[in-house]
């Protein structure tokens, strides 16, 4: 059964969000876990 980390944060940018997924990601892989790493983003990017 599939388990599902979530990193989230607020409105303010440069909080290490990516890095700190990144990193945990990381972490998991060497465990031996499979992740995939996906990236939402409510706001239109234009």
């Amino acid at each position: 059964m599939p388990k599902h980390i979530f990193v989230t944060g607020g409105v303010a940018s440069s909080l290490g969000k990516g890095l700190t997924a990144s990193s945990l990601g990381r972490l998991l892989k060497l465990r031996g876990l499979r992740v995939t790493m996906q990236k939402l983003d409510p706001y239109i990017n234009v």
